[in-house]
């Protein structure tokens, strides 16, 4: 682990708004299009305020504790349960860079088709990835400086979109009656989630505590909200979701260009990164940079040979997998008080059965419109059965315990 805690409150708020600023944030706004603007941006809103209160508990476990977010899990998973969470994000990471790289190098292919006659997705695919590489050999701190310029430019870039969007006057209607505001509400809320195990690796840097874990959640909350207003806008303004032609119909040419490109790489190098970091959880010897550059390529190759048709249900895979298990961490470590990592500790069968029924029900809970979204009630729902599955254990421990000194 380490020691060294050096990174500033604003190059946090920075790295977060730039981790915001996505296509996948714009793309999943404009899935909202069917609830029309103003009922779209409630569910956003929504969304984002469940979302940001998940996310800051999970990253002031890290700011706190000084370890990275699936460290934290040997808290209530043990080593080896850790190990097994962490192959799951493992996976989780590949997929989301391989979802950035593929539509970032959609809206780049359908763009410069427009603009030039240039039609060669893949490689728009490898110079995404080229870049990649390139930051992360940089490294987290050298790039800090570098980021805060690229994201200002990036956030520029976008008001000028939206002030093209919902300037025009042109905002309408798509109608669907397959698209329900708790629906909405949980894919503006599972985009949080899908940053849970991720945020800690960064907030445990941070110089000051509780203002760098702040001003991480805010940076990611208000750009994710403005991007998915940009997007539930876009869509309705060019009546579809296609992101190319959201883009296109703004005007910006290159411009747009410069938007997709640069919002590519500042989102998924924090999956590269994490990838190095969370490696180094299963194999401590591991050199985090080249793991970064490995798991680059790899999401370059998936992200040229598989399709993002199935987006959506991959955000809800996220949602089943965190929203238990963040509901277990938090039970322990806020309100038992557990914060000790034991190395003794390698599996908890009691954790393991516990996320797996909430990983169960979150699934069957998508077929029933849930208000506030499918998330939130998950979390809570295992949060609570995890203080009284606690209670039940530890009423039986002290019965053993007396029993034992009535036999003696």
């Amino acid at each position: 682990m380490n020691n060294t805690y050096n990174t500033t409150t604003i190059s946090q708020f920075f790295l977060w708004v730039g981790a915001s600023v996505s296509i996948a944030e714009i793309v999943t706004g404009s899935l909202l299009a069917p609830l029309g603007l103003t009922k779209g941006i409630q569910a956003i809103l929504i969304g984002h305020v469940i979302g940001a209160i998940i996310l800051f508990l999970s990253a002031w476990i890290s700011a706190n504790s000084r370890v990275t977010a699936l460290q934290a899990t040997r808290i209530s998973f043990g080593t080896y349960g850790s190990y097994g969470l962490t192959t799951l994000n493992m996976l989780q990471l590949v997929g989301w860079a391989s979802v950035m790289i593929a539509t970032g190098s959609i809206a780049l292919n359908g763009i410069s088709k427009e603009l030039f006659a240039f039609d060669f997705q893949a490689l728009w695919s490898l110079l995404i990835g080229a870049i990649l590489v390139m930051w992360v050999l940089f490294g987290l701190k050298k790039i800090s400086k570098l980021n805060i310029v690229a994201v200002t430019i990036l956030f520029g870039f976008t008001i000028v979109l939206a002030s093209v969007i919902f300037g025009g006057g042109g905002v309408g209607t798509i109608p669907d009656a397959t698209m329900k505001f708790s629906t909405a509400v949980e894919l503006s809320a599972v985009m949080s989630l899908s940053w849970l195990p991720l945020i800690g690796d960064y907030t445990r840097h941070v110089k000051h505590q509780k203002m760098g874990t702040v001003m991480s959640v805010l940076g990611y909350s208000v750009g994710s909200t403005f991007m998915f207003i940009i997007g539930l806008g876009g869509s309705l303004y060019v009546g579809s979701s296609d992101i190319s032609a959201i883009l296109m119909a703004s005007g910006l040419g290159v411009v747009a260009l410069m938007i997709v490109l640069l919002s590519t790489v500042l989102t998924t190098f924090l999956d590269s990164y994490s990838a190095g970091v969370n490696f180094k959880n299963l194999v401590p010897m591991a050199n985090e940079r080249f793991v970064s550059v490995i798991f680059t390529l790899l999401a370059v190759v998936i992200a040229i040979a598989a399709s993002v048709s199935a987006y959506e249900s991959f955000l809800y895979f996220i949602g089943s997998v965190f929203a238990p298990l963040y509901g277990i961490l938090f039970a322990d470590y806020y309100l038992l008080k557990r914060r000790h990592i034991d190395p003794q500790k390698k599996w908890s069968w009691q954790s393991a059965l516990l996320w797996l029924l909430g990983v169960v029900i979150y699934h069957v809970s998508l077929k029933y419109p849930i208000p506030l979204g499918h998330t939130l009630w998950v979390l809570v729902g295992v949060f609570i059965v995890r203080i009284a599955m606690v209670a039940v254990i530890e009423r039986k421990n002290v019965f053993s315990k007396v029993d034992l000194v009535d036999r003696l």
